[in-house]
């Protein structure tokens, strides 16, 4: 059963979750290529880490969840991805100073969101990276509906702390340490914000094997999804430390 549930993922990698399809086909345009060392800071399951591999990257993707880190861990080796390319490990992203490490590149992806402290997290990013190093940054767009709900400093327990972020509110936290932000992408029209919330829902009332049909019928509708919607789902920025 384990084995199948390896090759499930695999095949439809990276999941049934729609937005981070959409991430996933945006974002990989400016991932930085060749043979540098990128920090995935929040890497779920190893989606943007693994583009970031097929980009030439010696990757480290770290997460607060031992799941997270034991799953994507089976299935990059089953894929015959060796450590020495893609590691992850579970450790609390407060703590990224403890690696020791520099590195060319930073993915943060849906991460920054459920940090409290996001300016003391985005200086460390910028004390990480070698000069001239790039930050790709994803976040929940504050102004969208679905997130608009008035959130600005809730306890951290997982869920968001803040409602997320606009252009500006990048802005703010990136320029005082030292970053200059080099393209704003809008991810998530209407299309699949509306297909989405269908999944979701049924996902929820059936599970993954239950809403996998649906899946399927919906996937081949992602063609009409476009960038910089009106008002995106998700805003995401490259910004380069100077």
């Amino acid at each position: 059963m384990h084995k199948l549930k390896l090759i499930a993922k695999d095949v439809f990698f990276p999941g049934l979750d729609l937005h981070t399809r959409c991430r996933y086909r945006v974002l990989k345009e400016f991932i930085r290529p060749g043979p540098i060392d990128t920090l995935d800071a929040g890497s779920g399951n190893g989606a943007l880490s693994y583009l970031a591999y097929r980009k030439g990257n010696r990757v480290l993707g770290v997460t607060a969840l031992a799941r997270e880190v034991a799953d994507t861990t089976a299935l990059f080796r089953a894929r015959g991805i060796p450590a020495k390319r893609v590691e992850f490990r579970e450790m609390n992203i407060y703590d990224l100073r403890s690696l020791n490490r520099r590195f060319d590149q930073i993915i943060c992806s849906e991460t920054l969101e459920h940090i409290r402290r996001d300016r003391e997290v985005v200086q460390m990013f910028a004390d990480l990276l070698n000069p001239g190093g790039r930050l790709l940054l994803c976040c929940p767009h504050a102004l969208h509906p679905e997130h608009n709900l008035g959130r600005t400093d809730e306890p951290e327990t997982g869920y968001h702390v803040r409602d997320g972020y606009t252009f500006s509110s990048y802005e703010e936290i990136l320029q005082p340490a030292g970053f200059t932000i080099m393209h704003k992408i809008g991810l998530g029209s209407p299309v699949v914000v509306w297909q989405d919330r269908g999944l979701r829902w049924l996902r929820h009332k059936v599970g993954d094997a239950g809403a996998f049909p649906a899946f399927l019928l919906l996937l081949p509708f992602g063609w009409l999804d476009y960038r910089d919607p009106k008002i995106p789902f998700s805003v995401a920025v490259v910004a380069e430390k100077r």
